[in-house]
């Protein structure tokens, strides 16, 4: 059901952008997290129904999955950007790598951070992992010419990572 959860919320992700491009006056950088929404809310979900934090604890780990995600886009944006002469390939997957990690990373240290969150880093490398390599799908949707409205990066990468997420989470 969390892989389920994933590939929903994974699916609502590109198409969020319709209705967040109605919305005027925030900022750019606002209305990028407001694409993890969906996101957020499985994971808001998951840390609610996983572990024994408090309501308002699962609320900051939605909100710092919203701000992962926001790092996430920003990284793998830099290191496309930056990778210059490199083959289109080369440059997505290292772009997808990186995203895919830092957002993983900054989710687990905040969720980590939370009064019944897993202290232990170990706890944490099978998310980091997943996190990272399903983040080369990224050159994949490239690769494919998937547009903006679809994509397999985001339902493969938020099934997987909501997967271990939950697997962390009931463990500890």
């Amino acid at each position: 059901m969390v892989a389920a959860g994933g590939i929903v919320t994974g699916i609502l992700t590109p198409l969020s952008p319709l209705l967040i491009d109605g919305i005027t006056g925030p900022n750019d950088q606002f209305r990028i997290s407001l694409v993890a929404v969906p996101f957020a809310v499985l994971v808001f979900v998951l840390v609610r129904r996983f572990s024994a934090n408090p309501w308002w604890a699962a609320l900051i780990a939605a909100i710092v999955t919203m701000i992962a995600f926001l790092c996430a886009v920003d990284a793998a944006v830099l290191v496309e950007g930056n990778t210059g002469d490199a083959p289109r390939v080369m440059r997505y997957l290292l772009a997808g790598l990186t995203g895919g990690l830092i957002g993983t990373a900054i989710m687990a240290l905040g969720i980590a951070l939370l009064p019944a969150g897993p202290r232990q880093p170990a706890a944490w490398w099978p998310m980091l992992i997943t996190g990272a390599l399903a983040g080369t799908l990224l050159a994949l949707d490239n690769a494919l010419g998937l547009g903006d409205k679809v994509s397999l990066l985001y339902p493969l990468w938020q099934a997987a990572v909501a997967v271990r997420l939950a697997m962390i989470l009931r463990r500890y």
